[in-house]
């Protein structure tokens, strides 16, 4: 054990997380928001092009871009979610995370009824347009410059309040992984992708990857990812790497609600692997001891980031 059986350290453990993370939230978080809301604003300007300044809300012109549906949603007063679309227009919640998520229209879906299904979106998001935001839809007139910026930019900032959370989450992550890779370059490792239809006790010793797809299951074999697999320069006996889930949380409420994702994913690679197979917690931010005495009573361990020099008790 690592850290899982030291009950004695987790209250000081979990202020100094605690501690690192709001340090730098305060410092990075306002950069990565910026940096997301000057992407979407481009995305924003773009919808506003096709859409001839929001007084050409057609069908054709989400057959033709899909995915300017989610700033559409947002240029409505109030702004609207993708449920509450669906709802106000009968419409197919598929088609919705179709175009959103992947930027196109479902394949299987008959042109009359798609061209339905976008007719009616189209009238709604006409009926609710923030006409404070686009005047000149009110006016007749055309679109000053000024206003044109200025409408992009809070349809931007509604974007951008949707997803706060995964643009803070992603960051977080890319410093994590950002971290353990120079942690793991500085003691002679090589990053190096596993092939998923390998074994896993066949990786490379001295290698690691990350997003690793690690194969589970008995009956019916599921590919899942794993954050972190690290095959240390001399395995252990049973030549099974050392697998890391990069976890950071902003408050307590999200991680209680969170724990159990970890303890499917250690029972499922147990059931695959046996017990010699482990999955550490690399952690920083706000979990406390609800959280840690949940994740030890299912086996997993974990390492602070503020103290990654622990990764050494994991024969890394």
């Amino acid at each position: 054990m690592i850290n899982s059986d030291k009950p004695q350290l987790w209250k000081n453990d979990v202020e100094a997380s605690v501690q690192l993370y709001n340090n730098w939230f305060l410092e990075a978080a306002p950069k990565a928001y910026r940096e997301t809301r000057l992407l979407t604003i481009e995305e924003v300007e773009q919808t506003l092009q096709w859409t001839a300044n929001m007084t050409n809300i057609t069908p054709e012109v989400l057959k033709s871009h899909p995915k300017a549906l989610a700033t559409l949603r947002m240029s409505t007063a109030p702004p609207i979610a993708r449920d509450r679309l669906v709802g106000l227009s009968h419409g197919s919640k598929s088609l919705v995370d179709k175009m959103e998520k992947e930027g196109k229209l479902p394949s299987r879906m008959k042109e009359d009824a798609c061209h339905a299904h976008l007719s009616k979106m189209c009238n709604v998001i006409n009926d609710l347009l923030d006409l404070d935001l686009f005047e000149w839809r009110r006016t007749g007139e055309p679109a000053a410059p000024r206003q044109r910026e200025l409408a992009a930019t809070v349809i931007a900032d509604r974007l951008c309040g949707a997803i706060s959370d995964p643009i803070v989450r992603n960051a977080q992550e890319k410093r994590q992984l950002a971290l353990i890779e120079a942690w793991l370059v500085d003691r002679g490792y090589t990053k190096k992708p596993h092939p998923a239809s390998l074994p896993l006790h066949t990786m490379q010793p001295g290698t690691f990857s990350f997003r690793q797809i690690v194969v589970v299951g008995e009956d019916h074999e599921v590919n899942i990812p794993v954050d972190v697999v690290i095959q240390p320069h001399s395995p252990q006996g049973h030549n099974l790497p050392v697998l890391i889930e990069a976890k950071s949380a902003g408050d307590f409420t999200n991680t209680n609600k969170r724990r159990k994702e970890e303890a499917t994913k250690i029972h499922q690679l147990q059931a695959r692997y046996g017990e010699d197979i482990s999955l550490l917690l690399f952690l920083c931010g706000y979990f406390n001891s609800g959280y840690l005495g949940y994740s030890a009573a299912e086996g997993l361990d974990w390492v602070w980031e503020h103290r990654i020099e622990d990764l050494e008790y994991a024969g890394v």
